[in-house]
């Protein structure tokens, strides 16, 4: 991960059901992220906020889908930034609710097509986001991104084709604690490796984590991390309109930020979801931005790079 580290806003929120989202890349960016990746030796280029693409006139057949022009228009503006960054250094897209994946993912997973290498992707969310527009009850798009990549049916000309769609086999979700009865059908016939709170429990989050970087590793692979605020416990981060009780605590989040900087294998990130309307004077920000650190560095000692 010796890349530049690239910063870009993304401040989507008609992703979900509330407002406040919009406001997560100036969080970020007040909570030091600039100064911590700065400290820790990486170049740091800011990019600024994306401008979503022209809008196109939209209208689902699925009455409950809303906000559709909105989230095209994301995701192709974010689909460029995302590609042209990739090309430069390491890009971190600062969200934003999580629609804004279906535009960094496919621009990365481009990247990675003309690069000839394999493309995975890490989950780190309560949610699989693994619906498409005929299947979403809530119409909340926040809720697509994952389908939506991996090219399932369900987007048909409502959405750009996505150019290199991402290998469900190649995808890992962490920290699963809520799923719907359609998403847990599409996961399955899918084939995407998934790990709910649970197995976390049951077998801890390093033996499933350091199982799925093996992959990446013996594939030669390039791994976009994408990253949930409410993947971690409402306790530590309050700072999301998506709260489910019983996710990752702040050891074993900061615990996978590590591995996957021992890796070597990271060469993209979201993070997602951070509304500060509901943060504590901006807690939640803050320990994002501590996990990022952690994930490009950070650690209380030093320690050799594992070798997979």
């Amino acid at each position: 991960m010796n890349h530049r580290c690239i910063l870009i806003g993304a401040p989507v929120q008609e992703g979900t059901g509330r407002l406040g989202c919009d406001m997560g890349p100036s969080a970020y960016r007040t909570a030091g992220l600039r100064e911590a990746l700065t400290e820790l030796g990486f170049p740091v280029e800011d990019r600024g906020n994306v401008a979503p693409a022209p809008h196109r006139d939209l209208v689902h057949p699925n009455a409950a889908v809303h906000h559709l022009p909105e989230f095209d228009a994301w995701t192709r503006a974010l689909a460029d930034a995302a590609y042209a960054a990739s090309g430069d250094g390491m890009p971190i897209f600062l969200g934003g609710d999580h629609s804004l994946s279906a535009g960094t993912i496919s621009g990365v997973a481009r990247r990675a097509a003309e690069e000839d290498r394999p493309f995975f992707v890490l989950w780190l969310d309560a949610h699989p986001d693994f619906h498409t527009l005929e299947t979403t009850t809530s119409g909340n798009l926040h809720g697509t991104p994952m389908a939506y990549v991996t090219g399932r049916t369900g987007f048909g000309s409502f959405m750009p084709a996505v150019a290199a769609p991402v290998r469900p086999e190649h995808v890992c979700m962490i920290g699963l604690r809520s799923v719907d009865p359609a998403e847990r059908a599409a996961l399955k016939d899918a084939g995407v490796r998934v790990h709910d709170m649970r197995m976390v429990d049951e077998e801890g989050i390093a033996p499933l984590l350091r199982a799925f970087l093996s992959q990446v590793q013996a594939a030669n692979g390039i791994l976009h991390v994408s990253l949930d605020v409410d993947f971690l416990d409402p306790g530590i981060a309050p700072g999301v309109g998506t709260t489910v009780p019983g996710g990752a605590t702040f050891r074993e989040a900061h615990l996978a930020m590590e591995m996957l900087h021992d890796s070597g294998l990271v060469r993209s990130l979201d993070l997602v979801e951070l509304n500060p309307f509901l943060d504590e004077r901006g807690r939640t920000a803050l320990l994002m931005v501590d996990l990022a650190a952690s994930l490009m560095g950070r650690s209380v000692l030093d320690r050799p790079t594992r070798s997979f």
